[in-house]
């Protein structure tokens, strides 16, 4: 299952004292999360699920949360060598995405 694989891929949070926490506390999902099999995972992993639940909850109260992340997506998304890949090499790729948020960081600060 990818969910499980991209939920044990998150780095350690680094703290200022003590070990490095290895999960989140929460997870903010939508509607399309809303499964038994993630929400057991997230249990066995003691990650607290945020997820609307289909039919039930509107997604506007989890929407705050995820606005961010699409926003942010859109502005890498202008920079067309990163929206089609060119490169076959992952290393190319990777700087010229560090290139766009550095551009996109550079276009924020006022």
């Amino acid at each position: 299952m990818v969910f499980e694989e991209l939920i044990d891929a998150v780095e350690p949070i680094k703290r200022p004292r003590g070990r490095p926490r290895k999960r989140p506390h929460k997870l903010h999902a939508d509607k399309a999360y809303d499964d038994k099999k993630c929400k057991e995972a997230l249990r066995k992993r003691s990650i607290r699920s945020r997820i609307a639940r289909k039919g039930v909850e509107s997604s506007e109260k989890l929407g705050r949360h995820r606005w961010i992340v699409e926003r942010t997506l859109a502005w890498l998304s202008k920079y067309r060598r990163l929206t089609i890949r060119y490169e076959r090499r992952d290393d190319i790729h990777e700087a010229f995405l560090h290139l766009g948020c550095s551009l996109v960081c550079l276009n924020y600060l006022p």
